[in-house]
């Protein structure tokens, strides 16, 4: 029988082997973008190399909170934050860097880039300067047919996100400065308007090659800006280009691009692909484009259904590197009416995974109620006996 924790303590225990361990710590000084130096701490202990460790006490970015308002879906807000740190691995190692929330652009700074350029007319309709005029999408001319203009100049930009990798200094042992910026462009493949304030909303659909195009010189001109600032004219920029979802999507966008400034240099070099992408299953998109692994879910939809026949709520979400499948998130919402049916169901569930994935992808098992969580499977690649808990 597969091995199925039921008890509180083994939770307890779980977490005890999670949690960072802050006797094995390293007090730092840091130096700060005004000159200044202050005392912080790095813990020592990581979870995973997949991670970096962030220095103590935790500074808020500059922009924080932005995001929620200006990404589609929460799904694209946590892609966004978590792929733009699994991309900096390529150009700073989690060894050797660590995490920073984004301390050069504020708020009003991101809010401003957000904005459409204005033309002379509009900038004194709204009393701006045009050291103002800030914006890195397209003039809305403000004139002819709103749907045609919306077609010809939608918003491409949704939002900037900024990281900071901090590195020990050189020849100074517990001195850390800035080694680098990570900047996250977010994208929108569809672009909402209104034809009058309160009105009925549009759309429009972009193209995956028109947001390369347009993102890719949009991407410059945010190196150009940041390289005037004080503290960021010599340290490396990369720059990520994410495309998010629509309103209504499921999944989550995905980075399909990315480049680096070199120390010092002003010019962007050349762009680098990247494969990634989420799936829905079932999903037209599954069937007819990743056949293999739609026919693993669909068999493992149809084992769950035979324990529940009037059941059809198994929804899964696939990673995808370079096409080929990394990770599997399959969600069970399903009603209980007893613990002791809860643990069955539990270890059947835990069977199927066992039989119908095969064993170099990750899965993981979310058996939810109207009561909240009931029960988590999880499968690494490579291994025989899963990780099953069972909620109390």
């Amino acid at each position: 029988m597969r091995k199925l924790s039921m008890v509180a303590l083994s939770l307890v225990l779980l977490l005890a082997a999670c949690a960072p361990n802050f006797d094995k710590q390293e007090e730092i000084v840091q130096e700060k973008d005004n000159d200044t130096k202050e005392k912080a701490i790095i813990p020592k202990y990581k979870i995973s190399d997949k991670y970096y460790r962030t220095i103590m006490p935790f500074e808020p970015g500059e922009a924080r909170g932005a995001v929620v308002n200006n990404l589609n879906t929460r799904y694209d807000i946590n892609e966004l934050e978590t792929g733009l740190m699994r991309l900096a691995q390529n150009t700073f190692e989690t060894d050797r860097y660590v995490f920073k929330e984004g301390q050069y652009l504020d708020s009003e700074t991101v809010d401003s880039w957000l904005n459409r350029k204005f033309t002379k007319e509009q900038l004194e309709q709204r009393k701006m300067k045009e050291s103002e005029n800030l914006g890195l999408n397209p003039v809305d001319p403000g004139t002819g047919d709103v749907h045609e203009r919306n077609k010809q100049n939608p918003v491409y930009l949704a939002h900037i996100l900024e990281h900071n990798y901090l590195v020990k200094a050189e020849g100074e042992k517990e001195t850390y400065q800035l080694g680098g910026v990570v900047i996250g462009l977010a994208l929108n493949s569809k672009h909402y308007y209104q034809k009058e304030q309160f009105g009925d909303t549009f759309e429009t659909d972009i193209p995956r090659d028109v947001l390369d195009r347009e993102g890719k010189l949009i991407a410059q001109e945010v190196v150009n800006r940041l390289r005037k600032e004080k503290d960021l004219k010599e340290v490396p920029i990369v720059v990520a280009l994410f495309e998010q979802k629509s309103r209504s999507s499921v999944v989550p966008g995905n980075f399909f691009a990315y480049s680096t400034a070199s120390q010092g240099s002003g010019n962007l070099g050349g762009w680098k692909e990247v494969k990634e992408k989420y799936v829905l299953f079932p999903s037209e998109d599954a069937e007819k484009n990743h056949r293999d692994d739609w026919n693993a879910f669909d068999q493992f939809k149809q084992g769950v259904e035979e324990y529940f026949p009037n059941f059809n709520g198994v929804i899964g979400k696939g990673f995808y590197v370079d096409g080929q499948l990394q990770e599997l998130s399959i969600n069970i919402p399903i009603q209980f009416y007893g613990k002791a049916e809860g643990i069955g169901f539990t270890q059947y569930v835990t069977g199927l995974v066992m039989k119908d994935f095969p064993d170099y992808i990750s899965v993981q098992v979310s058996i939810s109620s109207v009561n909240g969580q009931e029960a988590l499977i999880v499968r690494k690649p490579q291994q025989d006996e899963p990780i099953v808990h069972v909620y109390h």
